[in-house]
């Protein structure tokens, strides 16, 4: 339902870009594949629940009004979120999300892709665009005419420069990797035109796996990575114990991290 056409195209970037400024949230690199999405972000505020909340109901509503369906738009499960520890697991997720239609053989090279994917907008400096989509937004309504949002490399990656071409080269060897691949396997792309031809109501003929992992961070450091599980292992037990206080009646105080009792009863968090 998220299939390759310029109004789901225009209508992605325009309530991701309206989510990520109400939410104070940066945007890495967006791609939209045809049946689920990846986007990498900082989040400097805190406020990442609420960012996907808004974008998950803004794209929803205008897709369905697109498609001229009713029914839920996106899965019930928990939505996948992976905290990326360190820098090297940035690009590392910064890369896959960029060559997922490459390494999916649906195209040969990124900038084929018929549908969302910020790589060319981040190596060229280029700001996401969109227009209101008006199958959906009223004319007259509080949202703007257009939308406009920078792609962002912190400087916690290290310069600008430097990470844009470590970028371009390591999606440029992906790319490589894959067409190296399908030569031996003698396997095809499904190509642009035909990725465009597909119907938005068709889906996987494959099953998908059920009951596996699904990882919380990501680090290619075991150590860091055992680091970081204990960190939200602290938390949680941290949590527990705050909340079980203040459902008692008696004055709790929250770890760093605790958002829903945040935002919707006060509680009081310490600060990091």
């Amino acid at each position: 339902m998220l299939h390759p056409d310029a109004a789901t195209n225009n209508g992605f970037l325009y309530c991701l870009i309206a989510a990520a400024l109400r939410c104070e949230i940066d945007v890495l690199l967006p791609c939209a594949m045809s049946n689920h999405y990846h986007v990498v972000i900082y989040d400097r505020a805190g406020r990442y629940p609420e960012f996907i909340e808004h974008f998950h109901k803004l794209l929803a509503r205008s897709q369905n009004a697109l498609r001229g369906r009713w029914e839920n738009f996106w899965a019930c499960e928990q939505t996948c979120v992976v905290k990326l520890v360190e820098r090297e697991a940035v690009i590392d997720k910064l890369i896959y999300t960029a060559a997922n239609p490459v390494q999916d053989h649906l195209v040969d090279r990124v900038h084929c892709w018929p549908g969302v994917n910020g790589l060319g907008a981040l190596l060229a400096g280029r700001p996401l665009r969109a227009t209101r989509p008006l199958h959906f937004f009223r004319p007259d309504g509080r949202m703007p005419d257009e939308l406009e949002l920078p792609l962002t490399i912190p400087g916690e990656l290290g310069p600008t420069d430097a990470v844009v071409s470590e970028l371009r080269d390591r999606v440029r060897a992906v790319e490589l990797e894959c067409a190296a691949e399908r030569a031996r396997s003698g396997r095809r792309v499904l190509g642009r035109r035909a990725v465009r031809a597909q119907s938005w109501r068709e889906s996987p003929t494959s099953m998908e796996p059920r009951r596996n992992l699904r990882p919380r961070v990501a680090t290619r450091s075991k150590w860091v990575r055992i680091e970081a599980l204990m960190r939200n292992r602290a938390f949680i037990a941290d949590y527990a114990s705050a909340r079980e206080q203040w459902r008692n009646g008696h004055l709790a105080v929250f770890p760093p991290g605790t958002y829903w009792l945040h935002r919707f009863a006060s509680v009081p968090v310490l600060e990091t």
